[in-house]
């Protein structure tokens, strides 16, 4: 039993396909060379001439202001599901975490962790990191490909606090800066921050100045603090990101609590922040974006009504195929497969079972899986706007 386990995990780490495109990394070289063009005599910072909050507020409108944003996850907002939720609304999406130390030193790691296309953009690259030189290398690799080149200082977890990075940096601020400052100076790109509230809203509005006064051109405010890892269990404090807001000149995303189209309405409404991040819920619900809500948020809500064309079977299907066509490790697949087709798999346990058993994944073998639930009788719909009753109601 324990050398299968084994054997599972190497086959999961392996690529869905062998398949090389022009969407791994690197691209294409006419593509760099594109990029590259647009950085000539840009020494220190992007749009030279500009003061420096007004290059941050031009850079943002150059990308036409994206609100709907994909946000990083580490194994989970991959490029085909970057491509999945942008076709269903979101205009702008993040990598996930990638190590910069690993990124700099393991060719492996960078194929496996990161590619793209033409087509994934406004795009932010995400690292953590805790060494501004090693941050700065890793940034290079990637600045041709991306519109920001973004530092996680808000990840809570337990692996975080061993490597010394994400939201533990907040216990040494200096080096925070310093992170900031190295990128700032040096990238052809903006730099975004990506952080946690601190429990004492003062320190979240002095921390968050520093960071535009490193250099910050974009800061996505989780309003949850460190010590707050379940979403479910705790709300995010949009009055915080508000506070925020209102104390820095760059542009500001909110991240927490979007779980449905009204919930992003309801924050940019309340936090005048200039966009929103959603993780978790777009997992269960990539269409998010485009108005679609999952049986939890939709059911028995005035105003909704079952959507008799999509649902999440739909939805993997779409995805499996972005994944034929740009290679991830099947560990994101299968992961990708618990989310969407969870209630799923609830009805229909010995389905589950089945795809838990698998020893390799194929892609024949997840087709056939989502027809096995459909010839088990298993739908569960996604809900949508009621237009017809808006109109009669009018």
């Amino acid at each position: 039993m324990a050398t299968k386990t084994i054997n599972l995990n190497i086959e999961d780490d392996c690529l869905c396909s062998d398949i090389t495109t022009t969407c791994s990394f690197p691209l294409e070289q006419k593509d760099v060379e594109e990029t590259q063009s647009l950085s000539l005599n840009r020494p220190n910072g992007y749009l030279k001439g500009e003061s420096r909050i007004e290059r941050a507020w031009s850079h943002w409108k150059k990308l036409g202001e994206p609100k709907l944003i994909v946000a990083p996850m580490v194994d989970n907002s991959e490029l085909p599901f970057r491509l999945l939720c942008r076709k269903y609304g979101a205009e702008a999406a993040y990598t996930p975490m990638l190590h910069s130390r690993l990124f700099n030193e393991d060719e492996k790691y960078r194929a496996m962790e990161f590619s793209t296309c033409k087509e994934d953009r406004p795009l932010f690259v995400q690292f953590c990191a805790n060494n501004p030189d090693t941050l700065l290398e890793a940034a290079r690799k990637v600045e041709p490909y991306c519109d920001y080149v973004d530092i996680n200082f808000g990840c809570p977890q337990r692996i975080a606090k061993r490597g010394n990075y994400g939201a533990f940096l907040m216990d040494n601020l200096s080096l925070v800066k310093s992170l900031v400052e190295k990128l700032a100076n040096n990238l052809n790109v903006p730099v975004s921050c990506k952080i946690r509230i601190f429990p004492n809203l003062q320190d979240t509005l002095s921390y968050a100045k520093m960071l535009e006064d490193a250099g910050c051109s974009l800061l996505a405010v989780h309003g949850r603090t460190r010590d707050e890892k379940d979403g479910k269990k705790f709300r995010a404090n949009w009055e915080a990101i508000k506070a925020v807001r209102n104390v820095v000149r760059i542009p500001v995303l909110a991240n927490g609590n979007i779980r449905h189209i009204d919930d992003v309405h309801s924050c940019l409404e309340e936090t005048g922040t200039d966009g929103v991040l959603s993780a978790d819920p777009l997992l269960e619900n990539p269409a998010l974006f485009a108005g679609y809500r999952t049986a939890e948020w939709g059911l028995g809500v005035a105003g909704m009504k079952e959507d008799d064309k999509l649902d999440q079977a739909e939805l993997l299907i779409e995805y499996l195929r972005f994944c034929e066509r740009y290679p991830v490790p099947w560990r994101i697949i299968r992961s990708h497969v618990h989310k969407l087709l969870g209630e799923w798999f609830r009805i229909q346990p010995s389905v589950r079972e089945d795809f838990n058993k698998q020893y390799k994944l194929t892609f024949e073998f997840l087709y056939d899986l989502v027809n096995r639930l459909k010839e088990l009788g298993v739908r569960i719909p996604l809900y949508v706007k009621d237009t017809e009753q808006a109109v009669s109601a009018n």
